[in-house]
């Protein structure tokens, strides 16, 4: 994939993986459109990253993704890269109580949300002479983490999905990439991430951005980094082992 002149689009895009992505693809001369939910806190991306385009969007919201699709094709018609990043965690206790709260928000953000901007943006994309979708998935796609179960499950379906639509894509110019990070130091979780990453070492979203797009421009479907490598190749056969019994 050739990854200089593009337009880009990155859910969640002001911080973790999706602001390093956004910087390092920046820096490579792509026109990078961020959104999140927080204008504070794409604000605070956009000082340090003056290049990016910003837009206020909740994809979970109906009527704002839709905004944000309608504004897509009108200001930025030459849209040729989408990256669905957006995503929350929450630990889930099925022993305890409150293991259904923001149930619905995880799996909208996770997975339907991503699937129906596919479904919007699909149009658009499918005029490009040539266009990606990429999907971030997890290692915990494929090894989850007991505490984390509604995550990892969304991350599995979003596997699934990704399959399938470059499966559906493959006569047309719209390549369907996945791309796996391992534990990565951001902010996901709010600071109450799986108990199985306190002994893991993480890695740094500038160092998944570098690896990451390093393979996507060696036009690889799977871009599997670090640890999300062994999750891939080995899956439930390491359940017990991150799980601990």
């Amino acid at each position: 994939m050739n990854l200089t002149t593009n337009t880009i689009l990155i859910t969640g895009g002001a911080a973790g993986i999706g602001f390093a992505l956004a910087r390092q693809l920046c820096e490579r001369g792509n026109r990078v459109i961020i959104c999140g939910r927080s204008e504070e806190a794409l604000l605070k991306a956009q000082a340090k990253v003056p290049a990016l385009i910003t837009r206020i969007c909740n994809i979970t919201d109906a009527a704002s993704r839709q905004a944000m699709v309608d504004w897509l094709n009108t200001a930025y018609p030459d849209l040729n890269v989408m990256v669905n990043n957006a995503g929350v965690q929450y630990r889930r206790m099925f022993k305890e109580g409150g293991a259904l709260e923001h149930l619905e928000q995880e799996v909208a953000t996770n997975f339907t949300a991503p699937v129906q901007l596919i479904g919007a943006l699909l149009p658009l994309l499918i005029r490009q002479p040539k266009a990606v979708i990429v999907n971030v998935s997890s290692g915990l796609a494929f090894a989850p983490m007991a505490d984390i179960p509604v995550y990892c499950a969304t991350k599995a379906a979003m596997h699934s999905f990704t399959l399938t639509l470059r499966h559906q894509l493959k006569a047309t110019g719209v390549r369907v990439v996945e791309m796996a990070p391992p534990i990565v130091d951001t902010g996901l979780g709010g600071g109450d991430r799986s108990g199985g990453t306190t002994d893991q070492h993480m890695m740094t979203p500038e160092d998944f951005a570098t690896q990451a797009l390093a393979q996507l421009e060696n036009d690889q479907d799977e871009v599997m980094v670090g640890l999300a490598a062994g999750a891939r190749k080995m899956g439930e056969a390491l359940f017990e082992r991150m799980n601990g019994t």
